[in-house]
């Protein structure tokens, strides 16, 4: 409902154009990890880094392999091509989308952290290498300061890694700040659905309806076998399913733009990718939950 309230204030103009980049950047660099620094120093490393996990991780390099080979062979993309291609099949939106979900459906925003470290340290920097062969050191070390979720959760990692129990009028803030960025992520998402026609045929129909089967059937059904498994069950079962469904990362597009490689393909993966998963992340929750 608050995605298609978004949807409706991007449709009627009111808040003007630019309205997208003003709240997606409040959300990316203040509310998020305010939410994040909160939510990591109150919890116990455990309970961040759970068996969730696992089946993510695996189910993203299975994706990912499947969907480069793919790309490479049997659409014959060339690098740049094929990177985007594969982050479209594997890349979660674990930010705007998998906080308020991992809010909402798991009752818990901490399964959304080490999703986002592991895209922002490990993921990110690997397929900006690929699309870019000379990305520089000083851009790797300057990662932390362009993405404010990392010091945030570091930061939180170190509060609750040496037992430090800060005082309420401490947190209050950061809670508060972190309350707005559930709701601004959706407004955000649903601003940025208006006027997208992601469908039709074309040359180009095979490679995005394939990524987004693969992003929003495989990805989770592969998390799915290897939780199972694993013998999870429960809240971790449904935890590994649902961060593994989310949709194509929004800021796909902004990399395939920056580099001029699949700028439609990531376009049109994003927003059909987000409109299908609103169906199976609902059926997930109401299968395994």
């Amino acid at each position: 409902m608050i995605t298609l309230v978004g949807w409706l204030v991007g449709r009627s103009g009111l808040l003007g154009a630019g309205a997208e980049t003003v709240l997606a950047r409040v959300v990316y660099f203040v509310a998020a990890p305010a939410l994040l620094f909160a939510t990591v120093a109150t919890t116990p490393v455990g309970g961040v880094f759970t068996p969730a996990f696992v089946p993510f991780l695996a189910s993203t390099v299975v994706v990912a392999i499947a969907a480069a080979a793919v790309a490479r062979w049997r659409w014959r993309l060339d690098r740049g091509d094929g990177t985007v291609a594969t982050l479209c099949a594997s890349y979660v939106n674990g930010g705007y989308l998998g906080i308020p979900i991992a809010a909402f459906v798991l009752g818990d925003v901490s399964f959304a952290v080490p999703v986002l470290l592991f895209q922002t340290l490990l993921f990110s920097p690997v397929a900006l290498w690929l699309l870019d062969s000379r990305p520089g050191l000083r851009g790797l070390l300057s990662l932390p300061l362009r993405n404010p979720i990392i010091p945030a959760c570091v930061l939180g990692f170190v509060v609750t890694a040496v037992g430090w129990t800060l005082p309420a009028e401490v947190l209050r803030p950061f809670e508060l700040t972190g309350s707005a960025a559930v709701p601004l992520a959706l407004l955000a998402l649903g601003l940025s659905l208006g006027g997208a026609r992601p469908w039709g045929g074309g040359a180009d129909a095979e490679p995005r309806y394939a990524v987004v089967a693969a992003k929003v059937v495989l990805q989770p059904l592969v998390a799915y076998l290897v939780a199972l498994l694993l013998g999870l069950e429960g809240e971790l079962l449904l935890a590994a399913v649902v961060m593994s469904g989310l949709p194509t990362a929004q800021n796909i597009f902004v990399y395939a733009a920056r580099f001029g490689k699949g700028t439609r393909l990531a376009r049109d993966a994003v927003t059909l990718s987000t409109v299908l998963a609103a169906v199976t992340l609902v059926l997930v929750a109401l299968w395994l939950g």
